[in-house]
């Protein structure tokens, strides 16, 4: 199971540029601990430390740090931040007050996606953080620059480090860790404070489906604070995690992730986002051809499936009919860890999308049973 998903995730070293790879300030904290170091969208990071069965189990049932200081940061500031960001993206940016976030898309000009995003609000109508995917933060950073409405844009990934901090002991780590009731924060909101004299932001938000926060750190202050974690939560059982567990355990939610579920062809109604748009509310970029897609019904939903057969879906993997008709494509597939067995994403043709359909799944040739079910796989 694990080394397929972490082959798929990564490009091995041995057939990689070390120097053209860019590093987070825990590169090095990462080789002492015995991670498997690989090449992840350019960037040097863990794809597994001790296992990924181990550590994606540790986040389901303690607690688990992630490195994800590789995400980029652009920061919207001034009397037009507000109206730029409405135009840009297709959530209502004005409903956040300060201290609250949501995630959004960044729509592009012809009815894809530029990428899935956070907005946070420090300030309301005038100070916000966007957090954006590490292989998109410069393509969305020039996106954003372009259309830009007259806000201050800034790219400041360089000045943040960033660490997850996920599972059901996460919050009781983070109250120790940060003084003040970090576990009494609701979702979705952030906190400003500062760590051994470092500024940090405190957001309770996460890509695993289980407690936790994400914390934005000044970047020389990034190293210390996961030592200081790691040191203060034995006791909760904390381990590092690596992308390969970052990966199961998004699937097992059935999160999105930009290169797989959503590109820049995407239409968001298609992949079960139109939770984040809000035409009502307001303009956006593109708005009437995304609409349009909606309008005139769609033909392909995202949807979540089982195997009935034996074998492993992987991405790209194609999906038919019993009467041996292409109806889709899988989009992610993995070997569940919480449900020891194997599950994946996938776009199908809607006449295909109800739960408790079969269809055949396309293995190199073999063709196997599979079945539409419910998600998310697993119950938070």
């Amino acid at each position: 199971m694990g080394p397929n998903i972490v082959s798929e995730l990564t490009n091995c070293l041995y057939e990689s540029d070390y120097s053209a790879m860019k590093k987070t300030s825990l590169a090095e904290i990462h080789e002492k601990l015995n991670a498997r170091m690989v090449d992840f969208a350019g960037w040097y990071m863990p794809v597994q430390y001790t296992g990924l069965r181990e550590e994606h189990d540790n986040v389901r049932t303690n607690v688990g740090l992630f490195d994800v200081s590789h995400m980029g940061e652009i920061r919207f500031k001034g009397p037009k931040a507000l109206e730029s960001l409405q135009w840009l993206t297709t959530n209502d940016v004005a409903k956040l007050n300060s201290g609250e976030a949501q995630y959004s898309l960044l729509p592009n000009d012809h009815g894809g996606l530029v990428d899935d995003i956070i907005v946070y609000c420090l300030t309301k109508d005038s100070d916000y953080l966007v957090c954006v995917n590490a292989s998109n933060k410069d393509k969305d950073f020039a996106w954003m620059t372009k259309h830009n409405k007259g806000a201050d844009v800034t790219d400041e990934s360089d000045l943040w480090g960033q660490i997850a901090i996920q599972g059901p002991k996460a919050l009781s780590l983070c109250d120790r860790v940060f003084g003040f009731k970090v576990s009494e924060m609701k979702t979705f909101n952030i906190h400003s404070g500062t760590f051994k004299g470092h500024k940090i932001l405190v957001a309770t938000t996460g890509y695993t489906g289980e407690k936790g926060c994400e914390i934005f750190i000044e970047t020389a202050g990034t190293a210390d604070l996961w030592n200081t974690l790691l040191e203060q939560g034995q006791d909760l059982g904390v381990k590092p995690i690596g992308l390969g567990a970052r990966d199961t355990l998004r699937t097992e939610m059935k999160y999105s992730l930009y290169g797989h579920e959503i590109d820049d062809t995407t239409n968001p109604y298609e992949a079960g986002l139109g939770w984040v748009i809000k035409p009502d509310q307001k303009d956006f970029m593109n708005k009437a051809q995304i609409l349009g897609i909606k309008t005139a019904g769609l033909t392909k939903k995202l949807i979540g499936f089982k195997m009935l057969d034996k074998g492993i879906p992987r991405q790209g993997y194609g999906l038919f009919s019993f009467d041996n008709k292409e109806i889709g494509k899988v989009t992610s597939g993995t070997h569940s860890p919480t449900l020891d067995e194997p599950i994946g994403i996938a776009y199908i043709d809607v006449a295909h999308a109800q739960e408790g359909t079969e269809f055949l799944l396309d293995i190199r040739g073999r063709k196997v049973k599979a079945v539409v079910v419910k998600t998310p796989f697993i119950s938070k």
